[in-house]
């Protein structure tokens, strides 16, 4: 899995770093939180792991951005922080973290949230395939809309993106047409 780490504390971030690692997941580390919203911003980020304090841009701002952000693919957050109890969780919560790991962190725990992570991300890509299945007619090639309506494929494209239609014959029914208009049909 591809992880983006952003903790000031460098220790901090290359132990998490090495860590990951050697569970097999490619890492990007950065500094602060305004570094990790260049690299969410210009890629693909899965999963990202942030500590909850740092200058700049903090953990709960970046997660609030990230979640803004709103992007087809999903993003799973873990926040990374010494900032204990209930209070500072619900906070976390608030602005869009998925999970929380205290500092120090444990090697075991990571790795278990770790799983739990790639299989919520696993499923919104099924999700995200799911939604993208269109009801079509196998007759007229109409299709059905959310509220069951049937129309030309054109026209519900059109409405759902930019995509602009022109038309022509396939070699296949150009030749089927040209045999039909020798035929006299």
């Amino acid at each position: 899995m591809n992880i983006l780490i952003a903790d000031d504390d460098s220790t901090s971030r290359i132990v998490l770093g090495a860590t990951l690692k050697k569970l097999g997941h490619q890492v990007t580390a950065v500094k602060d939180g305004a570094e990790a919203w260049t690299v969410f911003e210009n890629g693909d980020v899965q999963l990202l792991i942030s500590d909850m304090v740092m200058p700049q841009l903090n953990g709960l701002d970046l997660c609030a951005r990230i979640r803004a952000a709103n992007r087809p693919k999903y993003t799973y957050i873990i926040l990374l922080t010494s900032v204990g109890g209930k209070s500072g969780y619900l906070v976390g919560m608030r602005a869009g973290a998925d999970d929380f790991i205290n500092k120090p962190f444990d090697e075991e725990q990571l790795a278990a949230r770790l799983v739990v992570a790639e299989r919520i991300l696993n499923l919104q890509s099924q999700v995200n395939q799911l939604s993208g299945l269109l009801p079509i007619c196998c007759v007229c090639k109409k299709v059905r809309d959310d509220k069951n309506y049937w129309q030309q494929v054109e026209s519900y494209i059109s409405k759902r993106t930019d995509a602009k239609f022109t038309h022509s014959y396939c070699p296949d029914c150009y030749d089927k047409a040209i045999q039909e208009i020798k035929a006299g049909v």
